[in-house]
């Protein structure tokens, strides 16, 4: 089996839909999606996923499912010590992340404090359930570190979200911390990830990612790639800060 998890195009944050790019973003990830042989859609409920996975399905004549578990996992929240006000889990400065390695232990990391005291654990493991929910019923079950099979395919399944779900299905699929996504990984947007089960001995397959964020289908069009989500490369740069 085949998954392929995509980010939303570029963001209107303001009304939860695409900018004009991330229209066009769209439309070139669908051409790109209609070469692969897509079995089943899930999506995020909120607006800028479905807008982005709408060209798709229109020019496969597929139908999604709308799934809750896939929003965007910043609405739980977390007080930390510099901010005046709660603010999403994954978003961290480099040098508080510093002072709490416990963050990238694949084991550890809902123990540190402003994690632990927070909705975060529960509301992470409820998107791990869910997933597993979903694989479970294309025929692979989750035991302990990898899957049991019960039933071979090679289906490919796309999954449209964004980027801090995404770090957290990843997570699961590969038994790390979010933490190891969330600060050293990014997603473009419409950036396609993909993850591929293994079967080296009969029915347990284990999930391996072959590639994270790929935008050739940008590239390809000349369509320049967006910075949402980013900051700038050099802090003397007012690019994003």
């Amino acid at each position: 089996m085949k998954i392929l998890i995509v980010r939303h195009g570029d963001p209107d944050y303001a009304i939860d839909g695409l900018t004009e790019k991330g229209q066009r973003e769209a439309a070139l990830l669908a051409n790109r999606l209609c070469l692969e042989d897509i079995t089943a859609v899930y999506c995020s409920t909120m607006g800028r996923a479905m807008r982005t996975a709408e060209p798709f399905l229109e020019k496969a004549g597929l139908k999604a499912q709308y799934c809750d578990w896939l929003r965007e996992f910043n609405e739980t929240r977390v007080q930390l010590p510099y901010r005046d006000h709660p603010s999403g889990c994954w978003d961290l400065m480099p040098e508080f992340v510093s002072a709490h390695p416990a963050l990238y232990s694949p084991t550890e990391w809902t123990q540190v404090d402003f994690i632990r005291d927070s909705g975060v654990p529960q509301a992470y493991r409820q998107v791990c359930d869910e997933l597993d929910r979903m694989l479970a019923c294309h025929g692979y079950e989750r035991s302990g570190l990898n899957y049991t099979v019960r039933r071979s395919h090679h289906d490919t399944i796309l999954l449209v979200c964004h980027y801090g779900v995404s770090c957290v299905l990843l997570s699961h699929l590969m038994n790390c911390s979010p933490y190891s996504l969330f600060q050293n990984a990014f997603t473009a947007p419409t950036s396609v990830t993909t993850i591929y089960t293994e079967e080296r001995v009969p029915g347990v397959a284990s999930l391996r990612c072959s590639g994270i964020g790929d935008v050739s289908h940008l590239y390809a069009a000349g369509e320049e790639i967006s910075f949402s989500g980013r900051f700038c490369e050099c802090y003397t740069d007012d690019t994003r800060h």
